[in-house]
């Protein structure tokens, strides 16, 4: 991987970088605009920041688009993220796949519309063989659920001897998971200010760095992108232990 030329270029580049992407709403309302409005720049903020991670060596970005606990949201606004969820498919999946990128989505599949989750598989298929860059979409995701989904499988799977129950360690417990394959992000990086996880990837994210970086999300740049990584290679990670540890 190259070094970059910001940041600390002798410690290693975050490899897996995940982002909640926070602050739509309220970027809107500060500028008296409709929420939509957020939501529209957030999409052009996800084109920026899937180009930036490409520039700057990123492998895989994981980015919290729409959480399980966000149906509780008024209809016609769940109905325009969904309008501009189809729109950046049908604008962006070809230059995507053009520059290299696989998608990947994660999540649960209850209570979506029929086109979009085959507007979901088609783009994972199209995708499944490129290397340039991992772009997992957390698209109707809640970790919790997620945690239960996975040991509801496990059980299903003890159940018919298919594994023993000495057998479930952390590592098998993983690959039960939506995000099975994928090594645990580096760094999480949430815009808005807010300090909290909202149910975001909590069992992968349990030694990660966490950035929250105080802007909102349409607002977010390659600058603070590349700021936001220069802070983790600041960091030490030790891993539990008493020494740092590399995961390049």
């Amino acid at each position: 991987m190259n070094k970059p030329e910001w940041g600390d270029a002798e410690r290693p580049l975050a490899r897996h970088v995940a982002i909640i992407m926070d602050g739509n709403g309220r970027w809107a309302a500060e500028r008296g605009l409709p929420r939509v409005e957020g939501h529209r720049q957030g999409v052009e903020t996800v084109r920026r920041t899937v180009q930036a991670a490409m520039e700057l060596g990123i492998t895989h970005l994981t980015l919290f688009s729409f959480s399980s606990e966000n149906w509780s949201r008024p209809q016609q606004e769940i109905h325009d993220l969904f309008g501009l969820l189809r729109r950046f498919v049908r604008r962006d999946l070809a230059e995507l796949h053009k520059n290299g990128v696989k998608i990947r989505v994660i999540g649960a599949r209850t209570g979506l519309e029929d086109d979009i989750l085959r507007m979901l598989d088609d783009a994972v298929e199209l995708t499944k063989d490129n290397t340039a860059l991992n772009l997992t979409i957390a698209f109707n995701y809640g970790a919790r659920d997620e945690i239960a989904r996975a040991a509801q499988r496990i059980a299903e799977d003890a159940k018919v001897g298919a594994i023993d129950p000495s057998d479930v360690t952390p590592e098998r417990f993983a690959s039960y998971l939506d995000t099975a394959g994928l090594p645990d992000p580096d760094l999480l990086i949430r815009t808005s200010g807010e300090l909290r996880l909202s149910n975001f990837l909590l069992w992968q994210l349990a030694y990660s760095e966490f950035v929250f970086v105080d802007v909102y999300w349409p607002d977010f740049s390659k600058e603070l992108f590349e700021a936001a990584i220069a802070e983790y290679q600041r960091r030490s990670r030790r891993f539990g232990g008493t020494s740092a540890r590399s995961t390049a």
